[in-house]
């Protein structure tokens, strides 16, 4: 049998590495086919002399050429493209198999798209893709009848535990919630007026798991629960009421379903990435994924509480976007993705991420979301509105 071919969109990435250390541990199984990476470059050409990827994407046409020259020099003949239109390219491409959709934010929403709209088998990493067009990108899932499968530990785990015919809808398979975990991140404690004076370092220093910059100031705000929450509903076709979000400090149950006759069926596992890949890989099938197994006696315990949406407002927001729909989730993403940004620069303080999206959501009306470019559009003006109140901030 010949090996799987796998295109890794955010090669470089928490996500991208883990992906491809579960394919390094089965060469037989799988094979890196293309690998993209954004700002770290050394990385990827790193990566790329290890996995000798047919190709590679960069932001820019003559960071490629220079890239394509070193790997040639190198013995490589991987093939270099560049920009949005190298992504689609390698996510579609007739060869590929499989696409690892990791490339963080909206810059991720075409790629993956164009996995989708080409039928792929798509390991969805990026929910802010799903969190953005919603609608639009499911009606292209079944219209291509591509594969999609969740990798975010949360979704992995709810797909773990639902009957294969859930797609027919929750109530005709039983389930009556779904349990959203959340660890609390790094500030679950933390009185709530000690908030503004904490740095992007504690914020990015995540008690359970190792990931990049953004998300981990994501979770730190809960704006990743909240993202998920959105993301949820769309993959399990779920009302934001059916979706509950419980606060689990030690991120060992991932989620559960409660149904109906009283059952809750969980999936446990250390908190590693590898797990939800190696099985988004392999599934229907299970693969080893080189995660230890799961110790109960030295866990010896397993604590749960509710959120506390007033100490994390962007947990409230993100929900009103979900009830809300259309245009809303798309606004929550890109105002949260600016001011992420503009707190890790040292521009704002940490409360000041929920001012900017409130006031951004507050401004802008919510419409349908028709088609990309209304989205783009929505996009681009909730992300206007966030880079406005920074203005007046800076002054």
């Amino acid at each position: 049998m010949n090996p799987q071919q796998i295109t890794v969109l955010g090669a470089t990435g928490s996500i991208g590495l883990s992906t491809l250390d579960v394919i390094a541990r089965h060469p037989d199984r799988y094979r890196a086919f293309a690998l993209t990476g954004f700002a770290r470059r050394d990385e990827l050409k790193a990566l790329c002399l290890r996995f000798a990827p047919r190709y590679a994407v960069v932001p820019e046409a003559v960071e490629a050429q220079r890239l394509e020259g070193e790997l040639r020099a190198a013995g490589l003949a991987t093939r270099v493209l560049a920009g949005s239109e190298g992504l689609c390219e390698v996510a579609a491409h007739p060869e590929v198999d499989a696409v690892m959709a990791a490339i963080v934010g909206a810059a991720g929403l075409r790629p993956t798209l164009a996995a989708v709209e080409a039928g792929k088998k798509v390991l969805l990493a990026n929910k802010e893709a799903l969190v953005m067009s919603g609608a639009l990108f499911m009606q292209a899932v079944r219209r291509s009848g591509a594969q999609l499968l969740p990798i975010d530990s949360e979704h992995n785990a709810i797909f773990q535990c639902l009957p294969p015919g859930y797609g027919d809808g929750l109530a005709a398979v039983g389930v009556r919630r779904i349990l959203l975990t959340a660890s609390g991140g790094p500030f679950r404690e933390t009185p709530a007026a000690e908030l503004a004076e904490v740095t992007p370092a504690q914020a990015c220093a995540h008690p359970n798991w190792s990931m990049g910059r953004k998300i981990s100031v994501d979770s730190a705000s809960m704006m990743n629960k909240g993202l998920e929450l959105i993301e949820a509903c769309w993959l399990f076709d779920a009302r934001p009421a059916q979706v509950e979000v419980v606060v689990h400090p030690q991120s060992v149950i991932h989620s559960l379903v409660d149904y109906v006759d009283g059952s809750v069926l969980a999936q446990l596992g250390n908190p590693d990435m590898r797990t939800p890949i190696a099985h988004a890989l392999a599934w229907p099938e299970r693969i080893d994924s080189g995660v230890a197994p799961l110790d109960l006696f030295a866990i010896a315990r397993l604590d749960f509480q509710a959120p506390d949406e007033a100490r994390f407002p962007c947990l409230r927001l993100a929900r009103q976007a979900a009830e809300a729909g259309g245009s809303a989730p798309a606004m929550l993403n890109a105002a949260n993705e600016v001011a992420v940004s503009a707190f890790l620069d040292g521009r704002i303080r940490f409360p000041e991420i929920a001012s900017i999206i409130e006031d951004v959501l507050q401004g802008e009306p919510v419409v349908a979301i028709d088609d990309l470019e209304t989205v783009l559009l929505a996009d681009g003006q909730a992300r206007a509105g966030a880079e406005g109140w920074l203005r007046r901030y800076d002054r």
